[in-house]
């Protein structure tokens, strides 16, 4: 059965950085193109960043110059560094693989908050 775990949510305060960690097991990394979407109380599930198996990036523009996601094919594992995050930010932010079929992770909360 396929697995992604997320890591590295929590607390933190506006302008600070956290990095998240998506690590898959029982997939062939690196033929998906991964991703990391993220959800807000009351809002719908949107993306925010993508990257394609040869590593082409795509980054939402409410992000875009302040978030960056890469991709470690040896370690089965996506990134996501968030600098100078905003209360906006704050969000479930889950991982995503994407193939023939698709799969999420369980989330991992991250709240910016003073």
């Amino acid at each position: 059965q396929v697995q992604l775990v997320e890591s590295g949510g929590g607390l933190v305060q506006p302008g600070g950085s956290l990095r998240l960690s998506c690590v898959a097991s029982r997939i062939t990394f690196s033929a998906y193109t991964m991703g990391w979407y993220r959800q807000a109380p009351g809002k719908q599930r949107e993306l925010v960043a993508s990257i394609t198996r040869d590593g082409t990036t795509n980054c939402a523009d409410s992000v875009k110059d302040r978030f960056t996601i890469s991709r470690d094919n040896a370690k089965n594992t996506v990134f996501l560094q968030m600098n100078s995050l905003k209360p906006e930010d704050t969000a479930v932010y889950y991982c995503k693989a994407s193939a023939l079929r698709q799969y999420w992770g369980q989330g991992t909360q991250v709240t910016v908050s003073s």
